[in-house]
């Protein structure tokens, strides 16, 4: 049996994490992109390894193309032919009105959430597609529930960015349907991870929690599952789709 082999960005925290461990669990080789917390990742790496599986922790900036181009060929060289991606790197920044941002903040929200997908979607679909002389593949895209309610009066650009991932998500799996690539994505709506800490409101989740049906906020283990789904054969006549993770919100 082929080994399946899986990069997922951002993989050193959150649901990167906990996409990489379920991976893992799965029987996938997985590659753990960070930018900056080594530790993290490595963290992370070595789990799966002391579990008994593969793991490698690789650095690169998503708003580098020329990282972007050494990630997968670290991973060519270090795992194998790839058969899945997990575009999950994603910032934002200190939450705002769109009357207060700079262009300087806009960009580097754009340049890594959609700029760095994108460039990644590249990098795999020239590995897994058919065309290309691959046995196909599955790519997950990481979306929000952001892209449908806007991020008013705190990340607007954010959900912009967000919006962009839906319409590339679409866009690519129409284009390499016949490709043997897959390209779905999930929506998480409220979730317990660090990113709202990165946004300046560590509490964000229990403060906006009652407006969920559910009256909760969500696990990076449960949007890990939904990406999981995806990625399996047990989606395999599911491409341009897409998961919401957001408690019936």
């Amino acid at each position: 049996m082929t080994e399946k082999i899986i990069v997922v960005t951002g993989g050193s925290r959150g649901i990167g994490a906990a996409t990489a461990q379920l991976a893992a669990a799965r029987g996938y080789a997985v590659c753990i992109n960070y930018v900056s917390n080594r530790g993290a990742a490595d963290a992370v790496a070595d789990g799966i390894v002391k579990a008994g599986g593969r793991a490698i922790a690789v650095a690169a900036d998503m708003a580098s193309e020329t990282d972007i181009v050494r990630l997968f060929a670290t991973v060519d060289k270090e795992l194998g032919p790839l058969t899945a991606l997990v575009n999950n790197a994603g910032i934002l920044e200190h939450q705002i009105r769109v009357d207060e941002m700079t262009a300087e903040r806009i960009n580097r929200v754009l340049i890594t959430n959609v700029t760095g997908s994108l460039l990644c979607a590249r990098e795999a679909v020239r590995r897994m597609s058919t065309r290309h002389g691959g046995k196909g593949g599955s790519i997950v895209n990481l979306s929000s529930m952001a892209a449908k309610l806007g991020g008013p009066s705190e990340y607007v650009d954010y959900a912009a960015s967000k919006g962009a991932i839906d319409a590339f998500t679409i866009g690519l799996a129409k284009e390499v349907a016949e490709e043997g690539i897959r390209v779905n994505a999930v929506r998480p709506g409220l979730i317990y991870t660090d990113i709202h800490a990165s946004g300046g409101e560590a509490g964000r989740v229990d403060r906006l929690k009652n407006a969920v049906p559910m009256k909760r906020g969500g696990t990076a283990e449960e949007v890990g599952n939904a990406i999981m789904w995806l990625l399996s054969d047990e989606a395999s006549y599911a491409t341009g789709t897409f998961i919401d993770v957001s408690g019936g919100r």
